[in-house]
């Protein structure tokens, strides 16, 4: 079946968001005592839901982190959101080119996916067709923000193509039936392949890339 509509992932994706919250977790972290490299945080929590990234730090850390962790965590994300946070090169000339129905599914919090595209200025092509896994009660390898998507936006889930980059988001593409495909660096494209996704390095592909899908 032919894409009719594409189901756009946030952090990564359409913003370059990875780097720069990774960046805040690791320095927040690090004033409780846990030493982490920014490379091996990405790897460790890129996709996952918060709930999972606070478990895997208490495990390594040997103890329970504040109650308003979360809270000041993501405080300090949003002020660097501010601060620095850019769109992901290529993609609104991508975004210019497609001329389907698009939205956002995105594990995050919707007032965070709503300030990382207002402050890159993506929020007017996508106000009113942004899905959070919050609203549903299920995260990433699930299917079901995908499905919930699909459904909200009127299409079946085999006419969707799903553009993620993380290991997560891609399983949840083809648990929910969709093509996807894995944007992501050369060095990681081998991790996204074996989950079953297509892997593109330039969001300046991706135009020609749907058109054969």
């Amino acid at each position: 079946m032919q894409t009719q509509l594409i189901i756009f992932d946030c952090d990564g994706v359409l913003v370059d968001s990875e780097t720069l919250g990774n960046r805040i977790l690791v320095e927040f972290v690090g004033e409780f005592g846990l030493v982490l490299e920014l490379k091996e945080a990405i790897l460790l929590f890129k996709g996952c839901k918060m709930g999972d990234c606070v478990a895997v730090i208490e495990q390594r850390l040997g103890k329970k982190l504040p109650p308003d962790f979360v809270t000041q965590f993501r405080a300090r994300t949003a002020e660097a959101f501010e601060r620095e946070l850019l769109p992901v090169k290529g993609i609104e000339a991508a975004l210019d080119k497609i001329n389907l129905p698009i939205c956002v599914a995105s594990s995050g919090p919707l007032e965070k996916i709503k300030l990382a595209l207002r402050v890159t200025n993506l929020l007017p092509r996508f106000e009113g067709r942004i899905f959070s896994s919050y609203e549903i009660g299920s995260w990433k390898p699930a299917p079901d923000l995908f499905l919930h998507a699909a459904k909200s936006m009127g299409f079946q889930a085999a006419s969707c193509t799903v553009v993620e980059d993380s290991i997560l988001g891609v399983r949840a593409g083809v648990a929910a039936g969709m093509r996807v495909l894995g944007y992501t660096h050369q060095s990681e494209a081998t991790l996204l392949e074996e989950y079953g996704a297509h892997v593109f390095h330039s969001m300046y592909q991706l135009p020609s890339l749907l058109s054969h899908y």
